[in-house]
């Protein structure tokens, strides 16, 4: 029996869910919206529907092209193909690696000079542009044309599409959804409220989400910001047009502007106004909310850019500023409530990508599983204090600034911060430290009191793009954790405590290693979805019959974690409460020992063992183990006494050569290993087997992957690539670069790929594309440092 879905919205998100849940069989599906149909109001009323499907997430380039290819069947899809232009070099730059990107996700593109842009585009002067890169296959989407096809689709499989009903309650019983009180208009012509039983519910409410998610205390991290949108006047060069659009949709980045066709006319989107964020309790209820008064001071500005790359324009006819959602990431925001079951939502989801996460969203509710990596889009990505609303506010509005700037893999961003640092960070800072953030936690990538180390000048320059961001002092502090030792601040790293009588059984039960080990036991694990791909990794220490101490990637596997969990079992982030030090390096036994009266020779704290000792007056958890591949412990301690563990660890280190590291330096050192990272590397879509990750799997299997996570190194040092680049074999896009670092121990360039099992075999030439320059490389055995694993045992 199909359960009773209640879709809240009847958007593009909306109707793409009920369509594709009806054609999975849950045909017991009813379509809720507070607007009237067929143009309830909201973003998808009126947007203008331009899908460019190349991004730098594999993902949501995936969502792109599964929508096209929906739409297209739908007949609510016209590929009249993009272009992006650029006018000055650095944009050109940049669109050789959006093109290397679309190579990687397997998109149809190619780069075209001045000419051929002003041949694909009947209005544009070859002399505006420098040059551009053409994608065949994007188009423009009919949003409202997509809705009803789909809206009909799934009620002919039997659901129901309510306009007029405004949900004002989500109605739950023992911590799972029951259905909704919705308000409608009675005969008499007031309001009455009537309960819609359901299973599950699904909001796709768009820039209304926060208030939908306020009804189950859900805190919906968006914010709706307003975005011009100005139709021309009807140009001669268009006139007698008889198609909606026939040349191609254009972006001109460099000025924050697209430009599309509506026959003899032209419509112009604006991103270079100033952030204007919207107070969901200013909108009115009826009529198109969505749609505000145009501000014709903002657009001043964007209409003498827009003319000065299109001449032919004349004149603005019309102009409004839409509303649509942003995030503090631009990712959408998709899956259950932690704590009510059975609320689902599909939020801050464009029209490009509607279908496609419709799709994943439909198959996690029916089979178990979206189907696709979805940790950049999972709702449960963020931190407790990214949800505070200033901080969706600030970052959302900045992820509005920086829709079209060329940004930097590695670029920082700026505000609110700092917001989460150790208590090592004032030493830091003394130190020089030049800090980048991640999920709150302000991170040194190198420290500039390094600067004068000897080792700095043995390190090889690079380009400039790579150059970005990075520093010479960070191979310096590479190398001296191979020579001497080194302190890292790995307090960022996200700490569970897992406790109780159940503890054991939930973890075992969840991993694939065998963690029935003893206490003082550290095991490396894997969180796999009910596919089998890698979720995560998990490393577990037992540290008592009843109590484990996980080192988790990021909030998401605590929701899984959470979620499993039985009342037998206590689950605690114990990340802001506590703080790690890695000490690592060939003398990090020397400093510790020093320290220390406990035994830390390797007879008496053996490697993958942990144990609480005291270093000085501080009671430390130790766990022996290194992400870099040196001999060392991570020392973990309450919060307040971190500091004093720090200062105790430099002043006993200074006459071994101590220095602080940074994460710069850790990349290198853990791709020298061979080390994964989880979520860059290995994902959902991929088994522990192809991603040389099998070891962690008890019992073994015997399998032959098809495919397999291999390292590449470069013929060139100068050339450090960067990641999601596309790698060639025999002439031909086989796979991509997920971790790219120099390896400065073994003086190489180094890129992580994903290529069939075919080219992934040791000697094997290929070729990665960077910035459209074909860049030898050669497909090396793994690992790439100490194979035989004795410096990290010593």
């Amino acid at each position: 029996m199909s359960p009773r879905v209640v879709v809240i919205g009847a958007g593009v998100v909306g109707a793409a869910v009920a369509d594709e849940l009806t054609a999975r069989g849950w045909t017991d599906v009813t379509v809720l919206d507070r607007g009237e149909l067929p143009l309830p109001g909201g973003s998808s009323s009126h947007a203008p529907g331009l899908v460019f499907q190349t991004n730098p997430s594999k993902t949501m380039a995936g969502f792109a092209r599964y929508t096209v290819e929906k739409m297209t069947e739908l007949g609510a899809f016209t590929a009249v193909g993009g272009l992006e232009v650029a006018t000055t070099p650095e944009r050109l730059l940049d669109l050789r690696r959006r093109h290397g990107l679309a190579q990687s996700w397997g998109i149809d593109s190619r780069l075209v000079d001045a000419d051929e842009c002003a041949a694909l585009h009947p209005l544009l002067p070859a002399g505006n542009v420098l040059g551009g890169f053409h994608t065949p296959t994007d188009g423009l989407a009919n949003a409202p044309g997509a809705v009803a096809a789909q809206l009909a689709r799934a009620v002919d499989r039997g659901a129901r599409v309510l306009g007029g009903h405004r949900v004002l309650e989500i109605l739950t019983e023992r911590g799972r959804v029951t259905g909704v009180r919705v308000e409608t208009a009675s005969g008499t012509g007031g309001r009455a409220h009537r309960d819609v039983p359901a299973d599950r519910v699904v909001s796709c409410t768009g820039f209304w989400g926060p208030q939908t998610g306020a009804l189950v205390d859900l805190a919906i991290p968006l914010l709706p910001m307003a975005h011009q949108y100005v139709t021309t006047t009807p140009l001669p060069e268009l006139a007698g047009a008889t198609r909606e659009a026939s040349a191609v949709i254009l972006r001109h980045q460099d000025r924050d502007l697209y430009f599309r066709e509506h026959a003899e006319r032209i419509g112009i989107g604006s991103y270079a106004h100033r952030p204007m964020p919207v107070d969901l309790d200013d909108l009115p209820v009826e009529d198109m909310p969505s749609k505000l008064a145009f501000t014709e001071e903002d657009f001043a500005a964007s209409w003498d850019d827009a003319r000065a790359l299109l001449p032919a324009l004349t004149g603005i006819e019309t102009g409004f500023n839409g509303i649509f959602s942003f995030t503090a990431d631009g990712a959408p925001l998709i899956g259950e409530h932690p704590s009510v079951a059975g609320f689902w939502v599909a939020e801050a989801v464009w029209v490009t990508h509607s279908c496609g996460v419709a799709q994943a969203v439909a198959r996690w509710l029916v089979e178990g599983e979206p189907g696709v990596d979805l940790h950049e889009a999972d709702l449960a990505r963020f931190e407790e204090p990214q949800l505070a609303p200033d901080y969706v506010r600030t970052r959302s509005t900045q992820a509005f600034v920086e829709v079209y700037d060329i940004l930097h893999p590695l670029e920082p961003p700026v505000q609110p911060r700092p917001l989460r640092v150790s208590p090592f960070h004032a030493r830091q800072v003394e130190l020089g430290a030049v800090f980048t953030e991640g999920a709150g936690w302000e991170r040194p990538l190198w420290f500039e009191a390094n600067a004068g180390l000897p080792e700095v000048g043995r390190i090889p320059r690079r380009g400039e793009w790579a150059s970005r961001f990075w520093s010479p002092i960070a191979g310096a502090e590479a190398l001296v954790t191979r020579d001497r030792v080194a302190m890292y601040d790995m307090t960022p790293l996200k700490r569970l405590e897992v406790s109780g009588p159940g503890a054991l059984d939930l973890l075992d039960g969840l991993t694939t290693n065998d963690l029935r080990k003893n206490p003082g036991a550290v095991t490396y694990t894997l969180l796999l979805d009910g596919n089998g791909g890698v979720r995560s990794d998990l490393t577990v220490a037992r540290l008592g019959e009843q109590r484990f101490q996980v080192g988790a990637n990021s909030n998401i596997d605590l929701d899984v974690l959470q979620r499993a969990a039985g009342d037998d079992v206590h689950i605690r982030d114990i990340t802001g409460g506590t703080c790690c030090i890695g000490l690592w390096g060939p003398r990090a036994r020397d400093v510790l020992s020093s320290l220390t009266r406990d035994d830390v020779s390797h007879t008496g704290f053996g490697f993958f063992r942990a144990r609480r000792i005291h270093v000085g007056e501080v009671p430390v958890t130790a766990l022996r183990l290194s992400y870099v591949g040196e001999l060392g412990w991570e020392l973990y301690c309450s919060a307040e006494l971190g500091l004093r563990l720090w200062d105790l660890l430099w002043e006993a280190g200074e006459r071994h050569g101590v220095i602080a590291a940074g994460r710069s330096a850790f990349n290198s050192l853990r791709l020298e290993k061979g080390y994964r990272s989880a979520g860059t590397d290995m994902t959902t879509e991929h088994d522990p087997y192809e991603a040389g990750v099998g070891f962690a799997v008890r019992p073994a299997a015997d399998v032959t992957p098809a495919r397999r996570l291999v390292p590449l190194l470069l013929d060139d040092p100068a050339y450090v690539v960067m990641g999601k680049e596309p790698v060639f074999h025999a002439g031909a896009c086989a796979g991509y670069v997920t971790s790219a670092a120099y390896g400065y121990t073994i003086d190489a360039s180094i890129a992580y790929a994903w290529l069939p099992a075919a080219a992934a075999v040791a000697g094997t030439p290929v070729q990665i594309e960077y910035f459209g320059e074909r860049l030898p490389a050669v497909v090396a055995a793994e690992p790439l440092f100490d194979p035989e694993m004795k410096r990290i045992r010593a």
